[in-house]
């Protein structure tokens, strides 16, 4: 385990309680059991969407990718920004707002599912 992955709950602490899961190599950054961040070569990228990927681009920080088959693949992950690790409020902040854009995501797939159910019919 790396000095990073030890330190995490530390860094999140005044935004609650957060588990780590090995996963492809990295981690998985989880809070009430929702992945909003993740680990991967020593950096912290934390979960975007059209909602807040404006805080990181405004900041220049590079989006999560990594090579499959030939091509790039990139992640809705953002690098996290370097004050990040030392000031606690502003790391509460950031992981509010990637858990935000993580749960948005889970009501965006949750419905697309039962968008596309067969409708239940009354057969009586």
């Amino acid at each position: 385990m790396s000095e990073l992955i030890a330190y995490l709950p530390e860094v999140f602490e005044l935004f609650g309680p957060v588990t780590l899961r090995k996963m492809f190599g990295g981690y998985g950054v989880y809070h009430d059991g929702l992945m909003f961040a993740l680990v991967a070569d020593d950096i912290l990228y934390l979960k975007a969407d059209a909602e807040n990927v404006r805080y990181f681009d405004e900041q220049g920080l590079g989006q999560f990718e990594y090579h499959r088959d030939g091509k790039v693949a990139k992640l809705s992950y953002y690098q996290a920004p370097v004050e990040f690790m030392e000031e606690r409020e502003q790391a509460a902040i950031w992981a509010r707002r990637s858990y935000d854009a993580a749960l948005r995501a889970q009501r965006k797939k949750r419905k697309s599912k039962t968008d596309t159910a067969k409708p239940w019919r009354d057969t009586l």
